[in-house]
């Protein structure tokens, strides 16, 4: 009997000892997996993970130092102007359409595989696509939501972007210094330009509807009878053509806001989630293609990340990333 008590003992000990052995190399590899990971992903083979992966960091402002941390400005730089993106100059004679005044708005998701996730608004009359904004602008941004329901809205994405900042992080303030250019129902709202001859990427709306996308001055776009514009860019697809020439558009993976317009007038109003385990993010190529299935003659990116909203009939649509849910943003474009 003593020698049975000893031997289960002695069996009871193993176990333990095995147990330890096996927790000590699951940890082991869980630290050894985080210093090399990114070894790996910033100078190993796979160069398309490396140019997503600084492109998303340099592209966040808060974040870019997980890609400073491991290269050097030269190399960010070298790794960036492998994505080319080329500015094609807007034909505004090629914008005209014959408008229907269909009041019908349609929302239709947006799935690709586990890798991201999103919706799309298809608006068929354009003049009723209209830019709205904070009512404490230049003190602190609001929710989409919030501008939307001021508004009377009944769709709505973010906007433009913002230069506010808190403590020591740039972005991740109140939202209510926009940047560029900010015009609603003709009148010009804020703009830091400080020329009206400066050419800037914008998201501008004409009288009739028509969607300006692209560099234009504030001089352009009142010979054009603009209405409603923000600042933002790069614009993906100008005159039918795109504008991501190589690379994914060096802007990484992230969540996205976008807006397009067909030939016949029809506006597309995109947003993608991310920086979820449902739904990564997208890369710009990514929404550009999405606006070419969906037929958009012009489309350009609006700001993206934590700001990314879409709200329609009181509700918000997706799922913004912000850990405290929607983003104080200074402006957004909203369906009257």
């Amino acid at each position: 009997m003593k020698r049975f008590g000893k031997s289960s003992k002695s069996a009871s000990g193993r176990k333990k000892a095995g147990w330890k052995v096996v927790v000590g190399f699951i940890i082991f590899q869980f630290i050894f997996a985080l210093i090399t990971a990114p070894l790996i992903v910033f100078y190993g083979p796979f160069a398309n993970v490396r140019k997503t992966v600084v492109g998303a960091a340099m592209t966040t402002l808060s974040h870019q130092w997980i890609a400073k941390i491991f290269l050097s400005d030269e190399q960010i730089q070298a790794i960036l102007n492998e994505n080319k993106i080329e500015t094609i100059v807007q034909d505004d004679t090629a914008i005209k359409f014959t408008n229907t005044h269909d009041d019908s708005v349609e929302v239709e998701e947006i799935t690709e595989g586990s890798k991201f996730h999103g919706y799309m608004i298809i608006v068929n009359d354009p003049t009723r696509v209209k830019v709205g904004y904070s009512s404490k602008l230049g003190t602190a941004g609001e929710m989409t939501s919030q501008i939307a329901k001021a508004n009377g809205a009944i769709a709505a994405i973010n906007g433009g972007g913002f230069t506010d900042q808190s403590g020591t992080s740039m972005w991740t303030g109140t939202g209510g210094i926009p940047t560029g250019l900010l015009m609603s129902g003709g009148k010009i709202i804020s703009n830091d330009l400080g020329s009206n001859s400066v050419k800037v990427d914008v998201m501008a709306i004409t009288k009739e509807g028509a969607l300006l996308v692209g560099p234009h001055s504030i001089n352009e776009m009142t010979k054009l009878g603009v209405m409603e514009a923000i600042s933002f860019g790069p614009a993906i697809i100008v005159n039918g053509k795109t504008t991501i020439k190589s690379g994914d558009g060096g802007w990484g993976i992230a969540p996205r806001t976008a807006i397009g317009q067909k030939k016949d007038g029809t506006i597309l109003m995109l947003v993608i989630d991310g920086r979820q385990t449902d739904s990564l993010g997208a890369s710009l190529r990514d929404v550009q293609n999405i606006m070419l299935e969906y037929g958009a003659f012009n489309a350009t990116n609006l700001d993206g990340g934590s700001s990314a909203t879409m709200y329609y009939e009181n509700e918000v649509l997706n799922n913004p990333c912000d850990p405290l849910g929607e983003r104080s943003v200074p402006s957004i474009v909203y369906v009257k």
